[in-house]
């Protein structure tokens, strides 16, 4: 599972600028209104950010997938 990020942190993980970011995010923007994320939202949620990660080659830091690894076994461990 990968968490909600900030295009900012996006942006930087890919190597550019949050201007470049924002113009490569306005050339899905459809596929992002289908997601339901607006163009004005600074954080992306998780499904958005997955596909971005995907379609822009843009590794994620381990961190974050383990943090929501240790998220939902808590909360898989509250529901028991």
């Amino acid at each position: 599972m990968i968490q909600a990020m900030f295009k900012s942190e996006l942006a930087k993980l890919a190597g550019v600028s949050s201007r470049t970011f924002r113009r490569y995010l306005a050339t899905r923007r459809a596929i992002l209104t289908a997601m339901g994320v607006s163009p004005f939202a600074r954080k992306l949620p998780p499904q958005a950010v997955h596909y971005i990660s995907e379609d822009y080659c843009i590794d994620l830091p381990p961190c974050a997938i383990i943090k929501i690894f240790i998220k939902r076994i808590f909360f898989l461990a509250q529901a028991a």
